[in-house]
């Protein structure tokens, strides 16, 4: 049920191979995971996003919150993984600018999946165009590498 989109209540999402690779990163970085997973309701459906954080960016201002779609990109197909991962990305971007607009949404991806894909100029036209946040993380370092809003 990898990628699955719809979930029942009682349903838990497989979780991606990197999830846990993302989450230790993130926490380095100085975000709190709050969820793991995030439900955000759409079309009368809980969807799943990989995970929920937040860190205090200010007293003043309060908390920064964020919302993390993992993805491994680890089929034979890049363009196919592009496909499915822009296709989520936007379907739970729409989800939570109706539920929780607070939470801006990034796309985890490791840094290889960057460079092949996003770094080159097709790709850099479909992250901007689609406005689609990154964060490319290390894998064995399970640290994040860079933001890209």
């Amino acid at each position: 049920m990898r990628g699955a989109l719809w979930h029942n209540e009682n349903t838990m999402a497989a979780k991606d191979i990197y999830h846990d690779h993302v989450r230790k990163a993130l926490e380095k970085d100085g975000w709190t995971i709050t969820h793991d997973p995030l439900s955000v309701k759409w079309l009368g459906r809980t969807l799943q996003v990989d995970l929920g954080a937040e860190r205090l960016i200010a007293a003043e201002k309060g908390a920064e919150k964020i919302a993390v779609e993992v993805k491994s990109f680890l089929s034979d197909s890049p363009i196919e993984d592009l496909r499915d991962a822009i296709g989520q990305f936007v379907i739970y971007r729409s989800a939570l600018r109706a539920g929780q607009p607070q939470r801006k949404l990034y796309l985890a991806i490791r840094e290889d999946v960057y460079a092949n894909l996003f770094e080159q100029p097709e790709g850099e036209v479909l992250r901007t165009e689609e406005q689609i946040k990154l964060i490319v993380f290390h894998v064995l370092k399970e640290e994040v590498i860079k933001w890209i809003n």
